[in-house]
C-alpha cells in the first residue's frame, strides 16, 4: 500500500533506537526524508549513514531533549536541513518511573516539554506544508501507563499529559488541516530496551508482564512503527485527536 509519504519529510525526537529508529526506518522507506535526534553521537551518525542508504535525505544531531533552547534551535534546524516539516514525531522519553521528585521532574521536562517545545518550534512548518499539500501530521508517543496504575507514578501521569495535549493540538490545528493523534505501546520488547533489561535483571516481574500479554508476546518497535507511520500518512487525513491503544489487548479497559 503507498502511504503517500514520498518526499515528504519528517522529524523524529529520539530516533536512533526501539520504537523512534523503527519510524524512522519506516519513514525512509516510505520514500521521506528524516531528520533524527538524540543523546548519543556515534548512534547518531550510524543511523544516518543508514537513512541515506534507503535513497532518501538524512540528517541528525546530538541534543538534550530536556534542554529547552537546544531542542527549539535543533527543531528549525532540522526543517532547514529537509526544506520543511511534513511530520512531526514526538518519541524521547525520560522513561522516569517512580514517585520521587526527580522522576516527575526529569519526566516534565523531557516527555511533556520536549513535546510542547518540538510542537511549538514545528507548528509554522507544519502548517506551511499543510496549506501547500492539504494535510501534516504531529504524532505523539504515548504509553497504556497513561491509564493504567496501582502506586503515585511519574511516567504514567506524565504520559497522561500527552494524550491531553495531543487531543487540544487536534482540535487547535484541524482548521489548519494539521492532524495530531497519539499512539500509546502496551509492552515493547528489544535488545538493550527497558523491557530487556527487566528481563535479565527482574526475570519474575517479566514473566509477570508476558503473562498478562494475550498474544503470548510483547510488541517489536516495528509493530509501534506501522501504526505509527499509517497514522502520520495522508491515507489517515480524517483522523486527528485519537489516542490509538497497540498493546496486542494488554489492557482491559474499554477505549471510547
Amino acid at each position: 500500500m503507498d502511504l503517500g509519504l514520498k518526499g515528504k519529510r519528517a522529524v523524529v525526537l529520539g530516533g536512533t533506537r526501539g520504537i523512534g529508529r523503527a519510524i524512522a526506518d519506516l519513514l525512509a522507506d516510505e520514500g521521506a526524508d528524516v531528520a533524527i535526534c538524540a543523546r548519543n553521537q556515534d548512534q547518531i551518525d550510524d543511523a544516518v549513514v543508514a537513512l541515506k542508504a534507503k535513497g532518501v535525505s538524512a540528517y541528525g544531531g546530538s541534543v538534550d531533549i530536556a534542554d529547552g533552547p537546544a531542542l527549539t534551535a535543533w527543531v528549525d534546524v532540522a526543517a532547514k536541513s529537509l526544506g520543511g516539516i511534513d511530520i512531526l514525531v514526538s518519541n524521547a522519553s525520560a522513561l522516569s518511573a517512580g514517585n520521587e521528585e526527580e522522576n516527575w521532574q526529569s519526566g516534565f521536562n523531557v516527555d511533556v516539554m520536549g513535546a510542547q517545545r518540538a510542537i511549538k518550534t514545528a507548528r509554522p512548518y507544519l502548517e506551511k506544508a499543510a496549506e501547500k499539500n492539504g494535510d501534516a501530521s504531529i504524532i505523539i508517543i504515548s504509553s497504556v501507563s497513561a491509564a493504567e496504575t496501582s502506586y503515585p507514578n511519574a511516567y504514567g501521569a506524565m504520559k497522561a499529559a500527552l494524550i491531553h495535549m495531543g487531543k487540544g493540538y487536534a482540535k487547535q490545528l484541524a482548521g489548519k488541516h494539521v492532524r495530531c493523534n497519539i499512539v500509546s505501546p502496551g509492552t515493547v520488547y528489544f535488545k538493550g530496551g527497558v523491557w530487556h533489561m527487566i528481563e535479565e535483571n527482574m526475570p519474575d516481574v517479566y514473566k509477570d508482564a508476558m503473562s498478562n500479554n494475550p498474544t503470548g508476546r510483547m510488541a517489536t518497535p516495528q509493530d509501534i512503527a506501522n501504526a505509527s507511520v499509517f497514522l502520520a500518512s495522508p491515507c489517515s487525513s480524517f483522523t486527528t485527536g485519537i489516542n490509538m491503544i497497540v498493546d496486542g489487548a494488554y489492557t482491559s479497559r474499554v477505549n471510547f
